[in-house]
């Protein structure tokens, strides 16, 4: 399981970077235009995406309050673009280093509603990874309703062919 892991926090890594730095160069305008998605702009895509990779972060390290960045997030999108992928360096570092009695542990966490949950690491690691790829697919959609047309390909398979 951890070799399969590290597979996908390295294709997350990869994917975001890809992906991510596409919409980093864009016009600032770009980036907070409005665009019909689950949140109203790449931007706040964006933040979402960094929200979600910290939160779970500070739930697996039992962290008592949990902080949202993208609340009070004061930067630029590329500034955004840059703790995510820091953060992804942090969970690719970190699967590198646990035991598969880590990676099989169940942890305790309470959502953004309070309710408590208890699940075992691999699942919450696999859902960060899929939960980035649909995002990934959603900022996809919203630069082609922009006009962008030079957008990377992020697939898997695109990835393990570059290995």
């Amino acid at each position: 399981m951890k070799e399969s892991l590290l597979q996908f926090a390295a294709y997350n890594m990869w994917a975001n970077g890809q992906l991510l730095d596409v919409v980093a160069s864009l016009l600032q305008e770009q980036q907070v235009q409005p665009v019909p998605s689950s949140f109203p702009s790449l931007h706040q895509t964006v933040l979402h995406m960094l929200d979600a990779s910290s939160v779970w972060w500070q739930r697996l390290k039992l962290q008592e309050r949990v902080i949202w960045p993208g609340q009070d997030f004061k930067g630029s999108t590329k500034d955004a673009v840059r703790q995510i992928i820091a953060l992804d360096r942090q969970w690719h570092q970190w699967i590198g280093a646990a035991t598969e009695h880590t990676l099989q542990h169940v942890f305790l966490y309470a959502n953004s509603k309070r309710e408590q949950f208890k699940q075992p690491t691999f699942q919450m690691l696999l859902h960060l990874f899929n939960h980035n790829t649909y995002h990934r697919g959603q900022l996809v959609t919203m630069m082609r309703q922009l006009g962008i047309t030079k957008i990377p390909q992020t697939d898997f398979i695109v990835w393990s062919r570059k290995k």
